[in-house]
This record gives structure tokens, C-alpha cells and sequence, in this order.
């Protein structure tokens, strides 16, 4: 028979199962805690990271581009045709030519020669150096050793300006050459005309030669 002590016995104590609970929980709340300060952190690291990355690629890529972007355009062997307001053809050649970088019409060239009317009755050639070919008003500048050549005359000057529309040739340098009258030396010049009229000025001199 059961009395009714028995019926009144305390329960086992709970204190054991809370501390196990509480100790979860507070493992919990670290991990909590800890994600929190690392999961912004790494995102933040990434951020900077890809950041980084993009503006070392761009520092790395503008100077390339800036250095292709400044080399001139060169030109082996060019070759220019065309024609003056006579109707004759000339052609325009050099060992090599670089286009100006700052004006597209402007041509460098290393020994330049040109042929007006070739094989024709105003045939003309003139060469140097060094030259400038204006593609726009077609006028070529010529200087170092210029030589000038057409079917009675031959001529050397330091420089000259040769008008590739008009077939007109000046030049303010010292001239000397021969030709069909003699020798000539003056400090400039001007060939007008398809060359049948030739101009000199400063200091001329020439040797007329007779012929026999």
C-alpha cells in the first residue's frame, strides 16, 4: 500500500538539462556574433579586391594606349598620282613617308622624287632629301640636295616648293645649274609656264655659251 508520502517525492532536479541549454544557446550567440563581424569583413575584402583588380588593369592599359595612339603612321614605298590643273600627270614617290599625327594631310618623306609628265614634251623631275607632302593644296616642299631636271635644264638648290596643281616650282634658296644657254646662279628662283618661263632673282650671274 502506498502511502502518501510516497506520492508527494519531489521530481529529479532540472538543473542539469538548463546548463547543457544555456551553453548551446551561448555557442549559438558567439557564432552569431563572430558571422556578423566576419561575413562584412570578407564581403568588404572582396569588394576592395575587385576594385583593385579593375583599376590596376585600367592604369596598366592607358599608357599602352596612349603610346599606340601617338605613333605616326608610316608608309613604306608611298606612292602618289594624281594630276596638275594642265591635265599632266605626276608622280610623287620616296623611300618611306610617316603621316603627321596631328594633321592626317601632312606627309614626312625620306628621299622624295617626283616625275611631272612623264615621257611627255613638260617633262619634270625633282627630287631630295627630305620633303613635306601637303595632300590637301597638293604642295610639296623639298630641301637637302634638291635637284631639279627638265628637258633643257638641270638645276641644284638647298630647297624649293613644288605646286603639284599648277606645275609651278619657286624657291628662296641659292639655285645654280645649266641649261640650254649657259650656266646660271642666282639666290632664288621661280619655274612658270610647263617651264618655259624661268625667273631669277638676287645676285644672278650667268655664263651664256655660243654655240659654233
Amino acid at each position: 500500500m502506498t502511502s502518501a508520502l510516497d506520492t508527494m517525492r519531489p521530481e529529479p532536479p532540472l538543473a542539469e538539462p538548463r546548463r547543457v541549454d544555456f551553453e548551446r544557446w551561448r555557442r549559438r550567440s558567439r557564432l552569431i556574433r563572430t558571422l556578423r563581424v566576419v561575413l562584412p569583413a570578407t564581403i568588404a575584402i572582396i569588394f576592395l579586391g575587385l576594385v583593385g583588380s579593375v583599376a590596376w588593369s585600367t592604369f596598366n592599359a592607358q599608357p599602352k594606349t596612349a603610346r599606340s595612339g601617338d605613333e605616326p603612321i608610316r608608309l613604306v614605298k608611298p606612292r602618289f598620282v594624281g594630276r596638275d590643273d594642265k591635265g599632266r600627270t605626276f608622280v610623287l614617290t620616296a623611300e618611306s613617308a610617316v603621316r603627321d599625327r596631328l594633321d592626317y594631310q601632312r606627309v614626312m618623306l625620306k628621299t622624295a622624287s617626283l616625275i611631272l609628265d612623264e615621257g611627255g614634251p613638260d617633262e619634270l623631275k625633282i627630287n631630295g632629301k627630305d620633303g613635306i607632302f601637303h595632300e590637301q593644296n597638293g604642295k610639296l616642299e623639298l630641301s637637302g640636295g634638291v635637284r631639279l631636271a627638265d628637258t633643257r635644264n638641270t638645276f641644284a638648290t638647298a630647297a624649293s616648293l613644288f605646286d603639284t596643281k599648277t606645275g609651278e616650282v619657286i624657291g628662296s634658296a641659292p639655285i645654280q645649274g645649266a641649261g640650254g644657254l649657259g650656266e646660271i646662279n642666282a639666290k632664288s628662283y621661280g619655274v612658270y609656264d610647263k617651264g618655259d618661263r624661268m625667273v631669277f632673282k638676287g645676285g644672278v650671274r650667268t655664263r651664256i655659251e655660243t654655240k659654233k
